[in-house]
């Protein structure tokens, strides 16, 4: 442009499709395999075409066509990636800059090495070699962060942000390419290497800045999620508390009014009255702690859900060897499992059917590992993104925490946590390492 060398736009094309690739390679997506392979081949020949085709029009119409582009990439990112639009979005914009980046550094290298040839052997390894080497750097940088194996949720002012990061580097970096003639630009003649630095320092600057936004806002939502699960922890132990001292009233009335009947089950009276009796009796014989598990605060906790399920027509069974969690602090045991039954209780509310409403809970050894299997109907399909449930609430930050607490529960003492659907049945199911024996 304007008398300076125009990186050629098959370069910048195919920087644009490997920086778009660069963040969905490791996502959870919607396409994968052949259909990913194809809709990812379909999307580089309209990139390579679209900026070959517009390459011959006015200086003013370049920012609409990047413009242009930049939206090829969203529409890429957003059906092939398993992100919502706001996601992609912000995916979107560090893909661009990152391109940016990329296809600026190359040429400037070729540029400097070969001035007079645009197209030749070296230049086509030069370009593998730098592409190489900086996508691959980034994939190292952003690969190795645990965050990117999660679902990333921005907020409309974290996309927001990164978007006017990344128009603020598009603007500075190619503004001595635009408009020669301003304050903020500097004239081509004997400064033709100093505008190709700017290009690329800018562009540099912008993919350091965006990495530190982006290191920033998933600190930052880290720190929010524990202390939300920290609430979490402390309103579960508090249930178990008030758990324990209900069932503790409940099983001393449990003892009085057995008494109670057995005295009025001897004075004479009609055939109603008897009725009334067993119904009584039913009543209080539901109420009976049922759960003998071997540990005394599960026995409670499962008392405590149990008494919920039997309001809401929920059938809860258990198959539980408490025993095995003996080494589990109690805080711990109510993060798991009142976690886990909240949630297959909330699922089971859903239900229509009062008679499919069931949850099944089991606790067994399986080798060297107490496995704990949480299974609810769900009548439903339950959709799954990286390892947590699509939620269609507006309240996208609070969602799940409960999951994300057993997580970090469970993580405590070295164990996994899968959660799947099959069929119309949901399967949370957690391994943790049993202790060496003494």
């Amino acid at each position: 442009m304007n008398g300076l060398p125009d990186i050629p736009r098959i370069y910048t094309a195919l920087a644009e499709w490997l920086a778009c690739l660069l963040y969905l390679l490791p996502m959870q997506r919607r396409l994968a395999g052949r259909a990913f392979a194809l809709a990812a081949a379909g999307f580089l020949v309209f990139q390579v075409a679209f900026l070959q085709l517009t390459g011959g029009l006015a200086t003013w119409l370049w920012v609409p066509c990047m413009v242009v582009a930049m939206g090829g990439m969203f529409l890429f990112v957003w059906q092939c990636g398993g992100a919502g639009a706001m996601d992609s979005c912000y995916l979107t914009v560090r893909a661009f800059v990152l391109a940016e980046l990329m296809a600026s550094c190359e040429w400037q290298i070729h540029c400097f090495l070969w001035p007079e040839r645009v197209w030749s052997w070296q230049g086509i390894c030069l370009i593998f070699t730098v592409y190489a080497v900086g996508f691959g750097l980034m994939a190292w940088l952003e690969w190795g962060r645990r965050w990117e194996s999660e679902a990333l949720e921005m907020t409309g002012g974290e996309v927001f942000s990164a978007l006017v990061i990344g128009v603020a580097v598009f603007a500075m970096s190619n503004a001595s390419f635009l408009a020669v003639h301003s304050p903020f630009t500097l004239p081509l003649e004997g400064y033709s290497w100093a505008i190709f630095n700017i290009r690329t320092m800018v562009d540099l600057g912008g993919v350091a800045i965006l990495f530190a936004h982006h290191v920033m806002c998933r600190e930052l939502r880290y720190r929010r999620e524990l202390t939300a699960m920290e609430g979490v922890l402390r309103s579960q132990y508090l249930q178990y508390q008030q758990s324990k001292e209900s069932v503790d009233l409940i099983n001393r009335k449990y003892h009085d009014l057995k008494h109670i009947i057995t005295a009025l089950r001897t004075a004479p009276d009609a055939v109603l009255r008897e009725r009334y009796l067993d119904e009584l009796e039913a009543d209080i014989t539901s109420l009976e702690m049922q759960d003998k598990t071997g540990h005394p605060v599960l026995d409670t906790l499962l008392a405590g859900k149990r008494m919920v399920c039997q309001r809401e027509g929920i059938a809860l069974t258990c198959l539980v060897d408490g025993g095995l969690l003996e080494f589990v602090h109690v805080m711990d045991l109510c993060t798991i499992f009142g976690n886990a039954l909240d949630n297959a209780i909330e699922c089971q509310q859903k239900v229509a059917q009062r008679d499919k409403r069931m949850i099944h809970v089991t606790v067994k050894a399986q080798r060297q590992f107490a496995l704990l299997r949480f299974e609810n109907y769900c009548d439903q399909p339950l959709q799954l993104l990286h390892g947590h449930p699509v939620t269609t609430k507006s309240d996208r930050a609070n969602h799940g925490l409960g999951l994300k607490s057993i997580r970090h529960t469970v993580e405590k003492y070295d164990g996994s946590v899968t959660l799947s659907s099959q069929g119309q049945w949901v399967e949370l199911r957690i391994l943790i390492p049993l202790p060496a024996p003494q």
